[in-house]
């Protein structure tokens, strides 16, 4: 009865007290850099996180899923991607057959966020993701900012595997990979080629996201098989056509190729973060999630390395296609009818894509919903089905937009800016994790540990610079060692003040640092046009936080808080009850032992 109690109190819809009235409101806007230095300063709970805000879903998410599930997702979100959407792209323009290389690099860097995910999914299992993880450590604005940005990937990322999917499925009915775009010449060259193909296949996905986890999952499971085996008959029937003469020119581009493509091909490892969302409905987070995400990410980055290899073998890197690559280059060398088994694994894996996106991309931002930096409404959980319908929905929407008007290269790059950005802070935050644990590191190991993330953040930031504004080569002799002189210097200066309970990253503080380097050090490889638009949507993301959603956290925050001191004086009540009434008790008994006597 009084859990029922409880359900309800959380079921109604809150009032948040800046928003009461227009004077309220005035008041609030007035406070702002008061609150904004609050909002700033002041870091969520783990318990806050896995508690109270969950309870703003109404209902709980289903527990289903084992580290065999998660596998399977961490694959089908990310294998089907970027290497049929980009590997024809940057080989054609910007790498050549050592587009391998930029594989090896971008995977790395991967699977070192890939740790950095893992221990926060295992300690603050809940949906949602990155965004809780900030909160906890890095404060409610850096995890405001964060989570923006990782909205636009999933929107951008979406957008860019849906039009992706309209190319491979014209040539799957032997048409160019462009010809069910509509063109408008009256709009921008960038926004022209219109895709409503795209549009239909994420509403499809849409209507499996929201009716089950575990049925999106067996889904995903079997799509994903299928879509290995046209994989693997990809690189073997490749491979009898390849000629080693292909490979003559292996830097076309040179060496700042290999890193420019890198930059972009990061892309293609982007998804296996949406699988951490999935944590609230893993049955063994401690287990699950670590097998999950590890054994996916290398099971990916050896496919990925060994596709690469097999295209560029089997066609010279100037005549391979951009839209379509791996089918235009078996169409190439005699083997028509291959192209269409290549055409259908694509549409297979990046199906997949799409739905393991549609699913993190909604749990996500259920989670941000429920501290209300964003309408509550969408934090609402279906008591029938276990998922997030609205969030579900608004996402697909909000991709099915972005999809219908923007070309592939403009997507691809704002894709990377907004995953290199959020997995450095996810870095970050684990170094702040472990080292600066409120309540037991002191002010003086506070003060070592943050000169030496300035030594580390400031060396990275310079080589990315560096990167993009000269050739040479000179300035690393410099910028490296002051990386490491960072790095080093939390290892033997900074004591570390949390461990994890169940799994942790290993080689801290060298894996987490070595995540933020070269994670900056991309972003030096990316266009301007591409960082103007991150700052454009950043600057809209400020906005909004200033005006609406730093007050509604406040006030959450604020309500939290008094929630909780109502609780522990409660608590203190009903203990301060229950010695008399023993007490009062322990009389009685005594009277009628004496009486009896």
């Amino acid at each position: 009865m009084e859990g029922n109690d409880e359900n309800r109190r959380y079921s109604e819809a809150i009032t948040l007290e800046s928003f009461e009235s227009l004077s309220k409101y005035k008041r609030a806007l007035l406070a702002t850099p008061w609150r904004l230095v609050d909002r700033m300063t002041g870091r969520s709970m783990e318990e806050v996180e896995l508690v109270e805000v969950k309870r703003r879903s109404h209902h709980e998410m289903k527990k289903t899923l084992t580290w065999w599930d998660l596998i399977w997702f961490g694959m089908g979100s990310v294998i089907g991607s970027g290497i049929f959407v980009l590997t024809g792209f940057e080989v054609r323009n910007h790498v050549g057959p050592a587009v391998v290389l930029s594989y090896v690099i971008s995977g790395v860097s991967a699977m070192l966020s890939v740790f950095c995910y893992t221990e926060f999914a295992v300690e603050i299992p809940v949906a949602g993701g990155s965004f809780a993880y900030l909160r906890v450590e890095l404060g409610d604005f850096v995890a405001y900012i964060a989570s923006g940005n990782i909205l636009l990937e999933y929107v951008v990322g979406g957008a860019a595997v849906a039009r992706s999917w309209t190319s491979y499925f014209a040539t799957l009915c032997n048409q160019d990979s462009d010809k069910f775009l509509i063109h408008a010449h009256h709009l921008s060259a960038d926004y022209s080629h219109l895709d409503p193909i795209a549009v239909a296949v994420l509403f499809i996905i849409g209507l499996f996201a929201i009716s089950s986890t575990k049925g999106s999952s067996r889904f995903n499971y079997l799509a994903s098989i299928l879509h290995l085996l046209v994989l693997l008959f990809i690189i073997v029937a490749g491979l009898t056509k390849a000629n080693a003469a292909n490979y003559s020119s292996f830097l076309p581009f040179g060496s700042r190729g290999i890193f420019q493509a890198a930059a972009v091909l990061f892309f293609a490892y982007v998804g296996f973060d949406a699988v951490s969302t999935m944590a609230e409905e893993t049955k063994n987070p401690g287990r699950d999630i670590p097998l999950g995400l590890i054994g996916s990410m290398t099971c990916t980055t050896l496919v990925y390395c060994m596709l690469s290899v097999t295209l560029c073998l089997m066609q010279r890197f100037s005549e391979v296609d951009e839209n379509a690559a791996f089918s235009v280059a078996f169409e190439a060398v005699g083997m028509s009818w291959a192209k269409y088994i290549v055409a259908f694994g694509a549409l297979k894996g990046m199906t997949s894509v799409l739905l393991v996106g549609a699913v993190g991309q909604a749990r996500y931002l259920t989670h941000i919903a429920r501290t209300q930096l964003l309408p509550p409404w969408l934090a609402k959980v279906n008591e029938r089905t276990g998922t997030p319908i609205n969030a579900t929905v608004v996402m697909l929407g909000a991709t099915a937009i972005v999809a219908f008007f923007t070309k592939l290269d403009v997507l691809a790059n704002l894709l990377s800016i907004s995953t290199l950005f959020l997995f450095s802070l996810v870095a970050l935050a684990l170094l702040v994790r472990r080292y600066c644990a409120r309540g037991v590191a002191t002010q003086a190991n506070i003060v070592k540990f943050v000169l030496c993330i300035a030594l580390i953040l400031g060396s990275s930031v310079a080589s990315a610079v560096y990167w993009a504004n000269t050739t040479k080569w000179v300035g690393y002799i410099i910028i490296v060692p002051l990386w490491l002189m960072g790095t080093v210097g939390i290892w033997l200066l900074v004591p570390m003040t949390k461990k994890p309970k169940v799994w942790g990253v290993p080689l801290v503080p060298f894996l987490p640092s070595a995540s933020i380097g070269i994670n900056i050090f991309l972003l030096g490889s990316l266009d301007k046009a591409s960082f103007r638009r991150f700052g454009f949507w950043t600057a809209i993301l400020l906005v909004y936080y200033l005006f609406v959603g730093l007050h509604s956290s406040y006030d959450m925050a604020q309500m939290l808080k008094k929630e909780r001191v109502e609780s522990l004086t409660e608590s203190k009540l009903d203990e301060e009850n229950v010695v008399p009434s023993l007490a009062e008790s322990g009389t009685k008994n005594e009277d009628h032992h004496n009486l009896n006597n």
